[in-house]
């Protein structure tokens, strides 16, 4: 007899398989039943727990024997379940992802709206944060630039899965800020260092108090290291010919870029007035 023939048999007599497997059950049942109230005992509890004990194991052989009976149905209604949450996940794949950012994001509680970040390459503050996406007032050009650039950029919320984000306000009131001045190698570069050191201090001295009050604040809260805050200048030679002055100095979170261009200004101002030669004295009369 061909093969598909057999099958289809087969599948006819599956609804009355699990017809007469229910029937057989059932008389089971009422068979274990009625044996189980003959039996004498001065407990009435035993009765309910024979009772019980049967019950369960007759639905275990219930479900066995439909696994039996349907197991080429269940097959192939798995495999099409399986298929069709396959080509739901791929289809809606970025979508997920932006959700599970966005639910990242507000788990970890990395940032909020306000806060300053950079992400893959891209800055800007926070101005709007949605389940698909956030936005963000792009800050450049590059990542040494405090200024608003005027555009708006739009990011799925995918991308905190996958990149690192920097929070340059996570402080909040106060951070720590560091830019680098340039010099050359053959320059008197301890004078600069003096000059830019100077500048620093003037500018940080009305705020600097409130800053060590607020970092010593956040030290207690996480256990951080006890660290100084004063304005310092650390060297670096990038290059032969080359040094990098790296100065570090606490700033207002919000204000990082302005107070920056006043200490290069103030440096640039007396630097020029070093490089001023002094008046030639004028001979006696």
């Amino acid at each position: 007899m061909d093969l598909k023939i057999l099958v289809e048999e087969f599948s006819k007599t599956r609804l009355p398989s699990t017809l007469i497997l229910l029937l057989l059950l059932f008389i089971v049942r009422a068979l274990l039943h009625r044996r189980i109230q003959r039996i004498k005992t001065d407990d009435p509890i035993e009765h309910q727990r024979w009772n019980a004990t049967a019950r369960n194991v007759l639905l275990a052989l219930l479900a066995a024997g439909l696994v039996l009976i349907w197991a080429e149905q269940l097959r192939t209604f798995a495999v099409s379940v399986v298929a069709i949450a396959a080509a739901i996940v791929i289809a809606t794949k970025e979508l997920i992802l932006c959700v599970s950012g966005y639910v990242l994001k507000t788990a970890s509680k990395g940032f909020h709206i306000g806060d300053r970040i950079e992400v893959n390459g891209l800055r800007g503050d926070v101005i709007d944060h949605r389940v698909l996406s956030t936005t963000i007032l792009e800050i450049g050009p590059g990542t040494t630039s405090h200024q608003h650039t005027g555009r708006a950029i739009v990011l799925p919320n995918s991308i905190f899965v996958s990149s690192a984000v920097i929070n340059e306000t996570y402080t909040d009131e106060y951070v720590l800020h560091i830019f680098t001045v340039p010099v050359a190698e053959d320059s008197d570069w301890q004078a600069a260092e003096r000059r830019l050191l100077e500048a620093a201090r003037i500018e940080c001295a009305p705020y600097l108090e409130q800053a060590k009050h607020h970092m010593e604040v956040l030290q207690r809260q996480h256990g951080l290291v006890p660290m100084t805050i004063d304005p310092r200048v650390m060297l670096q030679m990038p290059e032969p010919d080359r040094i990098n002055l790296l100065l570090r100095i606490p700033v207002p979170a919000r204000r990082k870029g302005r107070i920056e261009q006043q200490i290069l200004r103030r440096y640039l101002k007396g630097a020029a007035q070093a490089d001023t030669p002094l008046p030639t004295p004028l001979p006696p009369a």
